[in-house]
């Protein structure tokens, strides 16, 4: 299993560049940050700094979206790091929730998401492509390579993953919502003959050490509220009697909005709602033996990759027992 870690691009932008450059020693490999421009900085400066603090470490948004940035902008940007930074980079990309949903817009629909990353990959790969309806292609681009991993949770989300994406995230270490998922990607891949092996399964998901649940429980039960904002959209498409898990819809019942200034945000004042028992289903929690036992369970499901919130308040303490105690216990 590979590690990476996720951040919100809060200022100073410093801090988040001192963090990644502490995980990368802490043994993981991937720096993830959250792409919500309004909410937070501008990641993609931000990009070329932890790239340039690091040596390793492969950078990238969990997630971006097709519709704050013209593709061609987008895969510009990747490949300009690239070419600074030696192929180091990785995109991660999603409908856009708060991206779109703070500057009054809907998120994207899985044509267009699918579309964007087809645009996005060959350009930034030195392909030529049609965009805008005219044939373009990055001239400068030499050897370029990008990922390009999609986030979602609904059959028709899992579809498009098996059958375009280089990776899957899930966003909950839940362990049942992780088989029905990624068994629904791998037969997406089948029934168009790729090999599912070839896609990278990535769970992301908010994790503490330390001994005092209860308080780790309160600080992260914003992430059941994020989570709740895209069952939401679910629940409205599928219904509670359709295809989607009980395991991932029921908890929402009691969900009466959200406010995004307070998005990914421990105390959000939305997620009220949000029980115990469900920060215990969807994040890592308690002692350094909790978080390994869940992870070999969700590499036995079939989890190439560990992506881990950081957004509480003993992230150093949490990147330093998963260095020391529970990386090597994990990594293959």
């Amino acid at each position: 299993m590979e590690f990476g870690v996720v951040l919100q691009n809060d200022p100073p932008a410093r801090d988040v560049v001192d963090r990644m450059r502490l995980a990368e020693g802490n043994g993981f490999s991937y720096g993830w940050t959250f792409d919500s421009h309004v909410l937070w900085q501008e990641p993609f400066v931000i990009y070329s700094q932890i790239l340039a603090a690091t040596s390793r470490m492969t950078v990238g948004p969990m997630v971006t979206n097709p519709g704050t940035r013209d593709w061609s902008v987008t895969a510009s940007m990747f490949a300009t790091l690239n070419e600074m930074h030696g192929n180091r980079t990785i995109c991660g990309m999603g409908r856009g929730d708060s991206a779109h949903r703070v500057i009054g817009r809907r998120p994207a629909t899985l044509a267009t998401v699918r579309e964007s990353m087809h645009v996005i990959k060959e350009l930034a790969e030195g392909r030529e492509v049609v965009h805008h309806g005219v044939p373009l292609r990055i001239p400068w681009v030499r050897e370029g390579r990008l990922p390009m991993w999609l986030a979602g949770y609904g059959p028709k989300a899992l579809r498009l993953v098996g059958e375009v994406a280089d990776g899957f995230i899930l966003q909950t270490a839940d362990l049942d919502i992780a088989r029905w998922t990624i068994g629904s990607v791998r037969q997406a891949a089948l029934d168009i003959g790729r090999d599912p092996g070839a896609i990278t399964m990535c769970v992301a998901a908010p994790a503490y050490v330390g001994a005092d649940v209860p308080h780790q429980r309160d600080r992260l039960r914003w992430f059941g509220g994020m989570v709740g904002n895209h069952v939401a959209d679910l629940v409205a498409r599928y219904g509670t009697d359709g295809p989607i898990p009980r395991a991932l819809t029921d908890y929402i019942a009691g969900r009466e909005g959200y406010d995004y200034s307070h998005h990914g945000k421990a105390g959000h004042p939305s997620t009220d709602f949000v029980p115990d028992a469900i920060v215990d289903r969807f994040c890592l929690v308690g002692p350094e033996s909790a978080h390994v036992d869940r992870l070999r369970e969700l590499a036995e499901i079939g989890v190439d990759h560990f992506a881990l919130y950081l957004m509480h308040d003993e992230p150093e303490r949490t990147l330093e027992a998963y260095g020391r105690d529970i990386i090597p216990k994990l990594r293959r």
